[in-house]
């Protein structure tokens, strides 16, 4: 992989990780005096780790 490609892999599996550990321990997030809902790492979890595979395995074909 290039080193590009791989920083931005990993990047998404952070960001992934993050929304899961929120959601694992129900961390409460207040933006603006409004509470965001869980609902909403759960595709902050999803679109990342999906975008991230997607990057792995299109450079493994390579």
């Amino acid at each position: 992989m290039k080193p590009a490609t791989t920083v931005v892999t990993i990047l998404l599996v952070g960001i992934s990780a993050a929304h899961l550990v929120r959601i694992i321990s129900r961390i409460d997030i207040v933006v603006n005096g409004m509470q965001v809902p869980i609902w909403v790492s759960i595709f902050g979890a999803i679109v990342p780790a999906g975008l991230a595979l997607l990057l792995w395995r299109e450079n493994r074909r390579r």
